[in-house]
């Protein structure tokens, strides 16, 4: 007979205010029921937060029961998960260890809708869930499960090593660990933001280099970049950053923003850039990232607040109002 089991969720209403629900859901062959401790909040949850769904994908907890088929862990085990819920393992990208870009791809916000981080509970398929490394502090590892991999992943995929010089555009919840990446890769580190509040914390991640871009229409840095991560919450000034650019460098795009990129034409063209989309990690760069992260104390620099309706409304309005140092994180305390 298969297990049913019920826990409380947190989801927001057509306006955007934080109801807590139940979620009723069976525990399947092939699935692992987990306890949730922590979840990481991501600015995608803000894109959702009015939609209804359960929020939350940045997700940590302990193992409480596996179905039969389930036997990479036992209960009791430190897990975690992230975007991608599941994948359908015969397109060409999911053949080719692309399976971030499956065709058919079930991801936060379009699958598994009744629930999520913010809950107390949640169900997911053995496959597509993570084991956490002793060495990382559940709560600082949440973010890693959304945040961690998006940055991780394009210096992995692109061969980024401690030859090169790679720029970073914001110090946020994504900046803020690109920096602590790349650093611990050996890399050059080159940081911008929009002003100076916030270089020495950008030193002591492992930066480099600082520039503040307020105001500037032109940047003189001292080594071009080889690389350059855009992790704004923005679209930045394409011109002035490509001015920055080493002749057949790389510029990705993590700034989810809404529309058009309008790019200078002649910069590509003369120094042979690559402009880059870039998501989430495959499952194996994913575990790589939590190996990597645990062996050099990579660490989410966070504020923590309570898994309830007043603690994940303060969490929004702190990452609306642009205030997180760097990134809030939901405790399960019940």
């Amino acid at each position: 007979m298969v297990a049913t089991h019920n826990f409380t969720v947190f989801r927001g209403d057509n306006t955007g205010k934080i109801q807590r629900g139940t979620t009723e859901k069976r525990l399947e062959a092939d699935e692992v029921l987990i306890r949730v401790t922590h979840s990481g909040l991501c600015g995608t949850d803000c894109h959702f937060r009015s939609s209804g769904i359960v929020l939350g994908h940045e997700g940590i907890g302990t193992v409480e029961a596996c179905g039969e088929n389930a036997k990479k862990y036992t209960k009791g085990d430190v897990v975690g998960w992230g975007y991608i819920h599941e994948t359908c393992g015969s397109c060409h990208n999911c053949l080719s260890g692309r399976e971030v870009y499956c065709a058919t791809p079930k991801i936060f916000g379009n699958h598994a809708v009744d629930q999520g981080s913010l809950s107390t509970q949640a169900i997911w398929k053995e496959a597509y869930i993570f084991a956490i490394p002793s060495a990382l502090n559940p709560a600082n590892a949440a973010p890693l499960m959304c945040a961690g991999a998006t940055v991780f992943s394009p210096l992995y995929e692109h061969g980024v090593n401690g030859t090169h010089t790679v720029g970073i555009v914001g110090i946020g919840g994504l900046g803020h660990l690109a920096i602590q990446f790349a650093a611990k890769m050996g890399c050059r580190v080159v940081v911008f933001s929009s002003t100076e509040d916030k270089r020495d914390e950008a030193m002591k991640l492992g930066a480099n280099e600082f520039y503040a871009t307020k105001g500037k229409t032109h940047l003189d840095v001292e080594h071009p970049l080889d690389f350059l991560l855009v992790t704004t919450s923005f679209i930045p000034s394409w011109k002035m950053y490509f001015d920055t650019m080493a002749k057949g460098g790389t510029v990705v795009a993590l700034t989810v923003a809404q529309g058009d990129i309008t790019i200078p034409y002649e910069n590509i063209l003369q120094k042979g850039l690559k402009l880059m989309g870039s998501s989430v990690a495959s499952r194996w760069v994913h575990k790589l990232m939590l190996e990597f992260a645990a062996r050099h104390n990579i660490q989410a620099q966070i504020e923590e607040f309570p898994m309830t309706e007043e603690g994940i409304t303060e969490a929004f309005d702190k990452l609306d109002a642009g205030k997180l140092r760097y990134r809030a994180v939901l405790k399960n305390e019940m």
